[in-house]
């Protein structure tokens, strides 16, 4: 018996950064947010796109429209929401995006709530301004004592990579792909 509703992660593919399992890095050649914004709208329809289906709920924590107008275009359903709000709505995401950092809440705390408003399967989507060495690690010290696992490491770059020469990648965002397992190896959710 199957689950409809049960929507597995991405399978990522790139290279990949040690660990346990490695976490593959991915890049991405979108333009760069503009002034407060998370991020542009080639970047709001990447994450649409690669991480959700039609119908699903995505929360958008982020800030400025262009999460909202990708999940109008592909048929995606939303609860806009400022982190600080106290609900999220009862139904559970298959994704959501937020900017860092979220607010009031421990990051922690952040990610126990996320984790709270996923399917399993589902994703949560951070997206931290590049040049922060030492942030991205806390952010996945924080999703991982919140139960989340690191899925993918996604660099947002003005130019593509081209093949076969060296180029040096204009890079303005990375983006943290941390799910809600359905299962972990000891058999229970995670």
């Amino acid at each position: 018996m199957t689950d409809r509703n049960l929507h597995w992660a991405p399978i990522p593919v790139g290279d990949v950064v040690p660990g346990e399992p490695p976490v593959p890095i991915t890049v991405w050649p979108v333009p760069a947010p503009h002034g407060e914004e998370t991020m542009s709208n080639a970047m709001g329809v990447r994450l649409v796109h690669n991480l959700t289906h039609p119908s699903d709920l995505v929360i958008d924590l982020a800030a400025g429209p262009q999460l909202a107008r990708a999940v109008i275009a592909s048929r995606r359903r939303n609860h806009l929401q400022a982190p600080r709000q106290v609900g999220w709505g009862p139904e559970a995401a298959t994704l959501i995006v937020t900017g860092w950092p979220t607010g009031d809440a421990s990051p922690v705390q952040f990610f126990v709530r996320c984790r709270a408003s996923l399917v399993p399967g589902g994703c949560v989507a951070v997206l931290l301004p590049h040049g922060e060495v030492v942030l991205p690690v806390d952010v996945v010290i924080a999703a991982k004592r919140a139960g989340l696992a690191y899925l993918q490491h996604i660099v947002a770059a003005d130019r593509p990579p081209r093949r076969g020469q060296q180029t040096q990648l204009d890079i303005h965002t990375d983006v943290l792909i941390l799910t809600r397992s359905p299962m972990r190896a000891g058999g229970g959710d995670g």
